[in-house]
């Protein structure tokens, strides 16, 4: 199988060939090799432009000759290894390289850690966001073997404490700085990073839970060039807020979840005055009331985003907006509206470029209509679940902000299929929009072909769509990148192709419970080489077929989902084995009945990148427990799932009903 598969491969890209080919075979016996000719900057350019259209040509090209090799070698700045022990002949290979992701491999050991450290001088940017398995001695070889150190994330880094951070004040020179979710962190560790790191623009503390106001306060006190601090979750209450706002550089603070945070700490802050702050985040800040806000925005006069969702009743507050008039972003998701809330913001902002009132009570067709009336620069907006606006509202939204980039609507179920073509007539400049759980038809589907810039579309639980609707997006929308059509049950493989065969930038789609979608719409998805997510959970009509070509021609894939696929044997999994390297998110093999303990074995073994997999109970037991402990040493988590099997699915608009009886009651 694994012959055949690689004889298929050789046809499969003809012009990976064909470009090593031109940039290395001589034009006549005396002429000098064309590579040879070309400077780097040029050869730069043509390798740059190739990674954009196909970034695996480049490994094609480096095996052309020496020239290609070293050619290559120079070319490349990041480097991305699939597993830990592979990180020091990566950084001899790539000399140059100045950015290095290890955001694919799970563990990294100290051990790997301090054996690259003779070939990462030049490195100036890691992510260790998504490893484990390092501790203070692995920090410790990382910053002493990258001098010129700027970027260093380490988020996660849940059992790193202040001998680790001590470590990473080591780094002087660094810039950006997370040290996210670093639970035992105490003042003293973010005392060595404030000293040391003094030229830190960008700093994230976010679940930091041992921080207190002291070490805010000299961490304010030593890096007096922050421009954007992270504080998400902390226990900091307003004594460390005087210290922030003197801050001279700082122009983005979050806040989000911080209960230290109250009214009083937001009206100490009446004397004081940020002028340099633009973005500031209290979302979900519960003990904050609309004295709190008023007393904030007349420190922040400059502001031009503003995050106050789940908070406090907006209607009080809202004349406080005026005395920030440069404001562009305003999000809202999840407060309340009283009378005339609404319309005090189309009064007050009407700079705004950015609104989100996603699942806000209170908002009606009258005040929406008004507000859209006055906010006629509007680029995004957001009313996912606003379930009382009707037609009326969607008509003022259409006619007054034509210039819409973004438009989330889910679950708007009073709207209608007629007042839903709309948005394709009059909105042609969108490139997001998510009419989810819609009254959306094939005509609608039709206006939207207008909107040629869309890059992503969520249409899933819409039940009235079918091929004719969804071949209009795919001749009219080559832009689109990613498309949500779960539970869509009136497509069939020919609306799927269509799509794959007219959006050859596609990364992302969701089939999940299209029912009648069959190995035709994968076979002609796995044309789609940028495809890194697919989900076909409930897809029982695909079999290992269809599983196959995708592994093969979607070799970026890193995202799978293939619960229910009843048909899927252990044929598809060796494929995913053989080609699906890269997969490295959750994958989700529950209910396949055709899969054995070998090809389940074959998978998990050679798929190294993988964090979280779903398994069923069934598996536990008859899966080798060396095996089990190998891929976990890794850093993969098992999900063992008890549920029983059942191949009945319930057809989407059953499901629907269900679905909206439970939001009813």
């Amino acid at each position: 199988m694994a012959a055949a598969a690689s004889h298929q491969q050789q046809h499969r890209h003809p012009k990976r060939r064909r470009l090593a080919l031109a940039l290395t075979t001589s034009p006549t016996p005396d002429a000098a090799p064309p590579l040879d000719a070309l400077a780097d900057e040029l050869l730069f350019l043509v390798l740059d432009r190739v990674a954009v259209t196909d970034p695996r040509a480049l490994k094609s090209f480096a095996l052309a000759s020496r020239a290609c090799h070293a050619a290559e070698s120079r070319h490349r700045r990041a480097v991305r290894p699939l597993r830990a022990d592979l990180l020091p002949a990566a950084l001899a290979r790539y000399p140059c390289a100045t950015r290095l992701d290890l955001s694919l491999c799970a563990r990294v050991p100290d051990a790997a850690l301090s054996s690259s450290s003779c070939s990462a001088s030049a490195i100036r940017a890691v992510d260790l966001s998504r490893s484990r398995g390092f501790g203070a001695a692995g920090v410790a070889a990382l910053t002493s073997s990258c001098p010129e150190l700027a970027d260093l994330d380490l988020s996660n880094g849940v059992d790193l404490g202040d001998a680790a951070a001590a470590e990473v004040a080591r780094a002087k020179g660094l810039r950006r700085l997370s040290l996210a979710r670093w639970k035992p962190l105490t003042d003293m560790g973010l005392g060595c990073v404030a000293v040391g790191c003094a030229e830190l623009r960008q700093l994230s503390l976010k679940w930091c839970l041992g921080v207190t106001d002291l070490g805010i306060q000299l961490l304010a006190l030593k890096c007096r060039k922050l421009t954007s601090l992270d504080l998400s979750y902390t226990m900091i209450t307003k004594d460390s807020f005087p210290a922030i706002m003197k801050l001279p550089n700082l122009q983005e603070l979050t806040l989000v979840g911080c209960i230290g945070i109250d009214d009083d700490a937001l009206c100490s802050l009446e004397k004081e005055c940020s002028k340099s702050l633009q973005v500031l985040d209290l979302s979900q800040c519960q003990n904050i009331t609309d004295v709190g806000v008023s007393s904030i925005m007349k420190s922040v006069p400059n502001l031009l985003e503003l995050d106050l969702s789940f908070c406090c009743p907006v209607t009080p507050m809202v004349r406080s907006f005026q005395k920030i008039p440069k404001l562009r972003t305003l999000k809202l998701e999840g407060c309340k509206f009283m009378a005339d809330g609404l319309k005090a913001i189309g009064t007050s902002c009407v700079s705004l470029r950015e609104l989100s009132l996603s699942k806000c009570c209170g908002v009606t067709d009258t005040e929406l209509s008004f507000t859209m009336s006055r906010l006629k620069n509007l680029l995004k907006l957001d009313i996912t679940c606003c379930r009382n606006i009707t037609d009326v509202s969607l008509e003022a939204i259409t006619s007054s902000c034509t210039s819409l980039i973004s438009l989330r609507m889910e679950s708007c179920s009073r709207v209608s299929s007629n007042a839903l073509q709309l948005i394709g007539k009059h909105c042609s400049h969108l490139e997001e929009l998510d009419l989810t759980d819609s009254d959306l038809d094939d005509e609608g589907l039709k206006a939207l072909a207008r909107c040629s810039k869309l890059s992503s579309l969520k249409i899933g639980i819409c039940l009235k769509i079918s091929d004719e609707g969804l071949t209009h997006i795919g001749r009219s929308c080559p832009k689109l990148r990613d498309i949500d059509l779960y539970r869509c049950g009136g497509l069939s493989d020919d609306g799927i192709i269509q799509i794959a065969q007219g959006c050859p930038m596609l990364e992302s789609i969701n089939l999940s419970y299209c029912t009648e979608i069959t190995d035709r719409s994968l076979i002609s998805l796995s044309k789609c080489t940028k495809l890194n997510t697919l989900e076909i959970r409930g897809c029982p009509m695909i079999t290992s077929t269809g599983l196959s070509e995708i592994a093969m021609g979607c070799r970026l894939l890193s995202k799978l989902d293939i619960k229910k696929c009843f048909e899927i044997n252990d044929v598809g999994m060796l494929y995913l084995s053989q080609f699906s390297h890269s997969l490295r998110q959750n994958m989700t093999i529950v209910h396949l009945a055709g899969i054995t303990p070998n090809g389940l074995t074959a998978t998990l073994m050679l798929c190294g990148c993988l964090t979280k997999v779903k398994l069923h109970e069934a598996f536990k037991s008859m899966v080798p427990p060396h095996m089990i402990k190998n891929v976990e040493a890794r850093g993969c988590v098992f999900q063992w799932i008890d549920k029983p099997f059942k191949v009945e699915m319930e057809p989407c608009d059953v499901w629907k009903q269900q679905s909206q009886n439970v939001l009813v009651r």
